[in-house]
């Protein structure tokens, strides 16, 4: 089986303006491309990540995501970044709350975790 990279990750947004905007505005993923599905009522917007891609979907009427106690399913989104205590200064500038850095116990690698405007959970490691 030859697979090599993930191509995207979608995720659903309660609000598509507040998630758009932190994501391509705070985040500063580019946008590749941004359609309205009539048919569905929604919007899709497609964001460059590196080699990947995020699709965000506005669906009208999404349940909201389970959290605690952690459902089964996706857990959260890990980004990795060159230095952590930079991003990390960044993204409290523009008023994004960040846990404590911690250490990976397994690979002594930096990493903390701050959420998108739905609670997802996003992690940076470095």
């Amino acid at each position: 089986m030859d697979i090599n990279s993930i191509h995207h990750i979608a995720i659903i947004a309660s609000n598509y303006e507040v998630s758009k905007k932190f994501y391509a505005n705070i985040l500063g993923f580019e946008i590749i491309r941004e359609n309205y599905r009539k048919d569905r009522d929604s919007y899709k917007l497609d964001l460059k990540i590196g080699n990947s891609e995020i699709e965000l979907f506005s669906m009208p009427n999404a349940p909201k995501r389970p959290s605690y106690p952690e459902a089964c399913g996706l857990r959260h989104l890990a980004f990795c970044v060159k230095n952590i205590e930079e991003v990390i200064k960044e993204l409290n500038k523009k008023g994004i709350e960040t846990e404590p850095i911690r250490i990976d116990e397994y690979t002594n690698r930096k990493f903390t975790f701050f959420s998108d405007p739905d609670g997802l959970p996003l992690e940076l490691h470095e």
